[in-house]
């Protein structure tokens, strides 16, 4: 036979307890104090022993009561984290938002821009691969998300390309000049470990992985000891310090990778998505986008080490201020 712990009896002993007394609980609850004193009898009859070994001025636990307290306290503030969570209050909206890992640098000025057009908003961020981005959104973890990766997310998401990202080589390996050479990757699903893959055995470069992690500070980590060289958008220089790969016979980098603003099915909050994305534009201003035009035009173009990149960077954002965007409207709870 099961029986229940009422989370309201469980909350009346840790207001008791609390605030002193019987009738300060009372207030505090909002009930009558003989109210109370019912629920204290009602949990004194469930361990089957006084909750209190006195009460009134010399208000004292008995060893039991005691014990109870501390599982009260736990499941009352477990309750209300749930009830946080799952339940907004009046007025307040709440919104899961991933980003790859490669753009968390544009998280600053995204929540800044996402804040002051979403002011009742409660953001919760998450940051990681962008193929376990995409799971977590189509699984309905997640209400949008900002990712790095060739695949769209599954059918009736809503996805938005903001341009294409540029790669490049990074990291001098202490070993591996004359044999197969020593990479530092993401692990399998990874669209970027697999585009590596190509270009190098397209260009008929022997490698190994000496390094694995699904952590994008384990690659640089690892690209600046000199265990392996890796590929990241192409600005990862003057985001980490990181040092561009110089090694003769080395491929151009893979081909720009897709960055998509993909929308949970089912839909999100009115006026969300015009903010995010002009938030999410402005932000990546200081990445190196190309336009999707651009990247298939480079593409198709006969490779050329001698020449420079080409100045085709496509506008990243909005000139508009994302603060112009309408207010979205406040949610009843």
């Amino acid at each position: 036979m099961h029986h229940d712990l009422q989370i309201n009896r469980l909350r009346t002993l840790v207001a008791v307890v609390e605030l002193g007394g019987f009738r300060r609980a009372a207030e505090s609850l909002h009930i009558t104090q003989p109210a109370v004193s019912q629920q204290i009898r009602q949990l004194s009859g469930l361990i089957r022993s006084p909750v209190f070994a006195s009460t009134g001025r010399n208000l004292r636990l008995s060893p039991r009561g005691e014990e109870l307290l501390r599982y009260a306290r736990r499941m009352v503030a477990l309750n209300d984290e749930a009830v946080d969570r799952f339940i907004p209050q009046a007025g307040q909206l709440m919104l899961s938002i991933g980003v790859s890992s490669q753009l968390a640098e544009v998280l600053p000025e995204f929540l800044r821009l996402l804040n002051r057009g979403m002011p009742q908003a409660q953001l919760s961020v998450r940051t990681g691969a962008s193929e376990e981005l995409a799971a977590q959104l189509s699984g309905g973890q997640l209400d949008a998300a900002l990712l790095l990766q060739a695949d769209p997310p599954a059918a009736g998401t809503d996805c938005r390309e903001l341009g294409r990202m540029r790669m490049a080589w990074f990291g001098r390996p202490a070993h591996g000049e004359r044999g197969a050479l020593p990479l530092a990757l993401f692990p399998e699903p990874c669209t970027l470990r697999g585009r590596v893959r190509e270009v190098l055995d397209a260009s008929g470069i022997e490698w190994r992985v000496a390094y694995e992690s699904s952590e994008l500070i384990g690659l640089r980590s690892a690209a600046k000891a000199g265990l392996g060289m890796t590929c990241l958008v192409a600005n990862g220089d003057e985001l980490w310090g990181l040092t561009p790969s110089v090694r003769p016979g080395l491929p151009e980098p893979p081909e720009p990778v897709p960055v998509t603003m993909a929308l949970a099915p089912g839909g999100v909050p009115e006026g969300f998505t015009a903010i995010a994305e002009k938030a999410f534009r402005q932000a990546l201003r200081g990445y190196p986008l190309v336009s999707e035009a651009a990247a298939e035009t480079r593409a198709d173009a006969p490779a050329d080490p001698t020449s420079a990149p080409a100045a085709d960077t496509a506008p990243t954002s909005d000139p508009s201020d994302p603060a112009g965007a309408p207010v979205l409207a406040t949610a009843a709870a």
